[in-house]
């Protein structure tokens, strides 16, 4: 379950920022992950909840928004939405896309104290 190193990777970050912006509580975090992320959000609540414990994110609300995957047609030269990486546009029926987005996980907020 990758789900558990990627919060791993979320509390080192928020232990930069800490250290940056000087706030010792998070009370919230706002995670953005894409449709084609290939993250399991129900595996990354449960990993989120276990790596936090004894840090200065235990107990944080985490909440998780799951934005439209959008591709860029090449044959023709529209932005289009997408379920998977496989679909063919749905203007054209070309299957020459290039994902442009809901491919990825980021920190879109952090509630600090």
């Amino acid at each position: 379950m990758h789900e558990m190193s990627l919060c791993e990777s979320i509390l080192d970050i928020i232990r930069d920022r800490a250290g940056q912006d000087r706030f010792s509580r998070v009370t919230r975090v706002c995670l953005e992950v894409g449709p084609l992320s290939s993250v399991e959000p129900e595996a990354l609540r449960f990993g989120f909840d276990v790596v936090m414990r004894g840090s200065l994110a235990e107990g944080a609300a985490l909440e998780i928004e799951t934005p439209e995957a959008t591709a860029f047609c090449v044959a023709c030269l529209s932005s289009v939405p997408v379920r998977n990486r496989l679909d063919p546009c749905p203007a054209c029926g070309s299957a020459d896309l290039q994902i442009t987005g809901g491919d990825d996980l980021r920190i879109r907020q952090l509630e600090v104290i």
